[in-house]
């Protein structure tokens, strides 16, 4: 997506962009090289679950965990509508999640990222959403072209573009109505600007 592109993409839909794949190698690779460990449990996390930041920051090992394994799957209740949503928890993220609760400890019925600041809460959406400016620094992007949505909106925009599945993604998402899928991943505006970009005039 062209510059132009994506300032027409944030004027009008109003969302952050999603990661590209190489920004998701290039975070994890600077989050392990640093030794991270948190940070790239959390990440990789919110990059399969597709969770709000308010349900991602709010997961208890419960939610993940099987007496000592993680799951290759989660579902939750989310807070915004009260309906459940599973997701997928791959191989990557089983890894790191396993890495993070080696240190941390693995209580059951404790938070997964629980507050460094405040005992007995977790991490709260405020910190979850400085981390992100960090990490998209590493890599040198404008912080301002991404948020918490960006990892939230990174796989299905990209199984959106390989499938153009909209029914997945709803899914994936959690949404009620597909029309909140479609305003939510801006596809009338991208396929618009798409095949825009693809006439030579």
């Amino acid at each position: 997506m062209s510059d132009f592109s994506v300032e027409l993409h944030q004027r009008f839909t109003g969302a952050k962009l999603p990661l590209k794949p190489m920004h998701v190698w290039g975070i994890r690779v600077r989050l392990q090289v640093e030794g991270r460990i948190r940070d790239l449990a959390l990440f990789d996390l919110a990059i399969d679950s597709k969770l709000r930041g308010c349900d991602l920051v709010a997961l208890r090992l419960s939610d993940i965990v099987t007496g000592i394994s993680v799951r290759r799957r989660g579902m939750i209740l989310q807070q915004k509508t009260s309906r459940p949503v599973q997701f997928e928890i791959t191989e990557q993220s089983r890894q790191s999640a396993r890495t993070w609760l080696s240190k941390r400890g693995s209580r059951p019925d404790d938070w997964l990222f629980p507050s460094r600041q405040v005992p007995g809460a977790h991490l709260s959406t405020r910190q979850y959403a400085r981390l992100l400016k960090e990490w998209v620094e590493l890599l040198g992007l404008d912080q301002s072209a991404y948020g918490t949505h960006s990892l939230r909106r990174t796989k299905v925009s990209l199984l959106y573009r390989k499938t153009g599945n909209l029914r997945a993604c709803q899914l994936l998402l959690g949404h009620t109505k597909l029309e909140s899928t479609v305003r939510y991943l801006g596809v009338e505006l991208d396929d618009a600007l798409a095949m825009s970009e693809a006439l030579e005039i």
